[in-house]
């Protein structure tokens, strides 16, 4: 009976899920798993060359990405529950088309991403992953996203613009608990005091419902998340806007990018097929696609300066 009741309950979740998604759709967002609105890449033969002879891919003639589903407009499920879709995948599949290859996407848990690519399950990682110092000594890296934290305000607000801690004093700032926006955040603060300015104030919700409903009814001016899943936010509620786009690394360079095994000699070939795009405008489509287009990069870099070590 028990055994029923849990199956019972699953399948009425996924139902529940499968008509959530069409929604979502209608806000501008193509969610359908045929993705017939697709941006694709031609074959970059300077890119097909630079992969080592000797890399033998996790699948011949596929190029195996992980993504950790996460949520619109990065990476999603489709509407039939299953095929992953957003901007990473487009990107994902705009590289596969430029090496030649065909894409496969494996979902995976976020903690298991390290593993799974270091045993070779899978030929790379995209998946909104930024580029650390850390994560350096581990893997290679091929940048092709800016990272950003977004401020967002209500329609009505006063705040015109953010872009440095004076523009935020003395405001109420809605933030996650132990985020890298939250670290930022305060040491915004703190450099509002020594400057004899008032210091944020900072506010933590459980959920992001109650956080859109703390934002809406005035008992916060701003709220700072993750730029892709405010643009998201607006783009479906249409009731907040954007004043400000702020380096996920702050205030050093903070850039997302595909991830491969250290000294794999894949990197290199990525970086030149994601150059390729951004110079044929494969690459701004894409990003222009899903809203991100404020997180554009002018060129790809294989293994640069990421974020230090805290």
């Amino acid at each position: 009976m028990m055994k029923f009741r849990s199956l019972a309950i699953s399948a009425l979740a996924t139902i529940a899920a499968a008509l959530a998604l069409p929604a979502l759709a209608a806000d501008g967002y193509d969610l359908s798993p045929e993705q017939n609105g697709r941006v694709h890449a031609t074959r970059n033969a300077e890119a097909i060359g630079a992969i080592p002879e000797n890399f033998r891919f996790a699948t011949p003639g596929k190029f195996t990405v992980a993504s950790a589903v996460g949520g619109p407009p990065l990476n999603t499920y489709a509407t039939d529950a299953q095929t992953v879709v957003g901007s990473d995948p487009d990107y994902a599949s705009a590289i596969a088309e430029s090496l030649g290859l065909q894409l496969q996407i494996i979902p995976v848990a976020w903690a298991d991403w390290p593993l799974g690519l270091t045993s070779g399950k899978y030929d790379a990682v995209i998946s909104n992953v930024g580029v650390t110092e850390q994560r350096k000594e581990k893997f290679d890296f091929s940048t092709y996203r800016r990272g950003g934290h977004g401020f967002f305000v209500r329609l009505d607000s006063a705040v015109k613009a953010i872009s440095e801690p004076k523009d935020a004093a003395g405001l109420r700032v809605i933030v996650g608990a132990g985020t890298n926006q939250e670290r930022i955040l305060l040491r915004w603060s703190e450099e509002n005091r020594k400057a004899g300015l008032k210091p944020l104030e900072l506010q933590y919700y459980d959920d992001e419902a109650t956080q859109l409903i703390a934002l809406q009814s005035g008992r916060a001016d701003v709220i700072v998340q993750p730029y892709s899943t405010l643009v998201f936010i607006s783009k479906r509620d249409k009731n907040i806007r954007a004043v400000g786009l702020l380096s996920a690394g702050w205030p050093e360079r903070s850039d997302v990018a595909i991830v491969t095994r250290k000294g794999s000699g894949l990197a290199n070939a990525l970086t030149i097929a994601t150059n390729g795009l951004i110079a044929d405008g494969t690459y701004a489509k894409i990003l222009d696609r899903w809203g991100l287009a404020d997180e554009r990069l002018a060129k790809s870099e294989t293994n640069p300066p990421g974020l230090p070590k805290y």
